[in-house]
């Protein structure tokens, strides 16, 4: 991929308040870039939140983090310039009626007109063509996607992945940028154990290319940096969701506009 360097990440008593309590707080990391960061704690810790505020998604309440020498909060918009999402449930998902290749090809068109520069807009149709087939290749690659072997290739519909084949078209569409920070949420949700490892494989391997990964998860891996939110204020290690949010789409639409995600 074209990522120049992975992005570092740095909290320190970082905390964030949704509608009805604290979501998490007085998280603290140290990461250096390339790093394989796992966000390990059971459902209604605030895992996800985690998640989109050090991807300049959502506001934190207190505390102060950089991503990439980019301070949070004052610096969202630059933050979200260099991270991508993965799969994040309500906020970046497949659409399940749409095949790989118009999921690839939208991303492609997207990433061209808003990320690209005039120079870049400029060019002949066949050397556009030919450039996002690069990017998309390289980041199907770095997925270890390979259509081929999807029941329709790329005319597979979403709705006919399985859960790793999606995680794979995920994790790829959010690399075409060339983000210095991929960000992934429920990373081993409905995973056996043999595919939750390759899952891990997968996100190791994008750390080690250079990309600065954060991964939601019910069980960090062997190896990766682990910050836990089920020992943060506001939340419960049995798993109950103390802070009263709502972990739904309906409810993380309600947080983000009572924390000012921009």
């Amino acid at each position: 991929m074209d990522s120049p360097h992975g992005a570092s990440v740095t909290a320190e008593n970082f905390g964030l308040k949704g509608p009805r309590g604290w979501a998490f707080r007085g998280l603290g990391v140290d990461a250096g870039p390339g790093s394989l960061v796992a966000i390990e704690g059971p459902s209604g810790s605030g895992r996800t939140c985690l998640l989109l505020a050090l991807t300049g998604r959502m506001r934190p309440t207190e505390g102060q983090a950089k991503v990439g020498g980019l301070r949070l909060p004052r610096k969202m918009a630059a933050v979200r310039r260099i991270a991508a999402l993965g799969p994040v449930p309500g906020v970046s998902e497949l659409d399940p009626a749409f095949t790989v290749a118009e999921h690839l090809r939208e991303r492609a068109l997207l990433q061209r007109r808003f990320d690209g520069s005039l120079r870049a807009l400029l060019r002949p149709r066949a050397e556009r063509i030919a450039t996002a087939r690069g990017r998309i290749d390289a980041a199907l690659d770095a997925a270890g996607l390979d259509p081929a072997t999807l029941p329709k290739g790329e005319r597979t519909s979403v709705r006919d992945l399985e859960r790793l084949e999606a995680l794979r078209l995920s994790i790829a569409l959010a690399l075409i940028g060339g983000p210095r920070l991929l960000a992934v949420d429920d990373t081993d949700l409905k995973l056996s154990d043999a595919e939750r490892a390759e899952a891990w494989e997968l996100l190791r391997s994008v750390a080690a290319g250079g990309t600065t990964v954060l991964a939601v998860c019910s069980q960090a891996p062997e190896g990766a940096i682990t910050l836990r939110t089920d020992t943060a204020a506001g939340s419960d290690p049995t798993g109950e969701d103390t802070t009263g949010a709502d972990t739904t789409e309906e409810g993380t639409a309600d947080a983000f506009a009572e924390t000012g995600r921009a």
